[in-house]
């Protein structure tokens, strides 16, 4: 089984399929044709998609709803994330300086396959490239001081993504386990089944408002457990089947 990718090596750099110990350069984002090949060690992730945009789901899990004080919602809390939040693993989350709490927020992420606009909640999967980590990184004081979460979830460097993209077809979603460690301590363990909206909901929801696009990353929400980190913390959201997405915070 490949699995989607973008890499760069002193030659080369762009979209690849990696397979065992090789990654393939590919042309494209849905491209399954292997060009030339390079030995995994000698190549650096970069996040595996380039989105548009991001859709992130707020509150879509019962307990992480309960933890923060706040209603569960009747249908799908949307928020966007800019194109300019998304890095790669191994890459620093930057502390925003108006910020005095910075949180994790481990998160299964839908890589879009195809436009999307008015789709039936029954068909959404036909839509779905494949599956990722996410990260949404949260000013969380921000958050409730400004009423609105532009600035709270859209600062730069605040959606870690990777390492891979898996194809749809190639996992079991409703399986998946969402684990989040900090320092090497477990802090989330969650599992996608639990989500309030399934991810078919959640793309039928959005596209009945917006157009979804080739590459667009919706992060779906994330389990109870979240929290503040400093300076210097490693945040690793782990999820099974699709790997390890490990990031450092800074202070610039």
């Amino acid at each position: 089984m490949d699995r989607i990718i973008r890499f760069t090596c002193p030659s080369y750099s762009g979209w690849g399929l990696l397979d065992g110990d090789m990654a393939y350069e590919t042309s494209s984002l849905l491209s399954q044709d292997r060009g030339p090949a390079h030995p995994v060690e000698q190549v650096r992730l970069l996040a595996p998609c380039t989105p548009s945009k991001i859709l992130g789901v707020g509150r879509n899990y019962h307990d992480h709803a309960k933890e923060l004080g706040n209603p569960v919602p009747a249908e799908p809390l949307i928020f966007l994330k800019p194109p300019t939040t998304v890095i790669g693993p191994g890459d620093d989350i930057v502390y925003l300086p108006a910020s005095a709490h910075i949180s994790y927020e481990g998160e299964l992420g839908v890589v879009i396959g195809k436009r999307a606009k008015n789709v039936r909640q029954e068909d959404a999967d036909q839509y779905v490239l494949g599956y990722t980590c996410v990260n949404d990184v949260t000013a969380r004081d921000l958050q409730k001081k400004d009423g609105q979460w532009a600035r709270a979830k859209g600062f730069d460097t605040s959606c870690p993504v990777g390492p891979v993209i898996v194809r749809r077809e190639d996992i079991a979603r409703d399986d998946l386990r969402i684990r989040t460690y900090v320092d090497g301590e477990l802090r989330q363990d969650g599992v996608v089944s639990d989500m309030i909206f399934s991810v078919d909901a959640i793309i039928c929801h959005i596209s009945q408002f917006m157009t979804l696009e080739a590459g667009d990353l919706i992060a779906t929400g994330t389990p109870a457990g979240v929290g503040a980190i400093q300076p210097g913390s490693v945040v690793k959201v782990e999820i099974e089947g699709i790997g390890v997405l490990e990031n450092r915070l800074i202070r610039v």
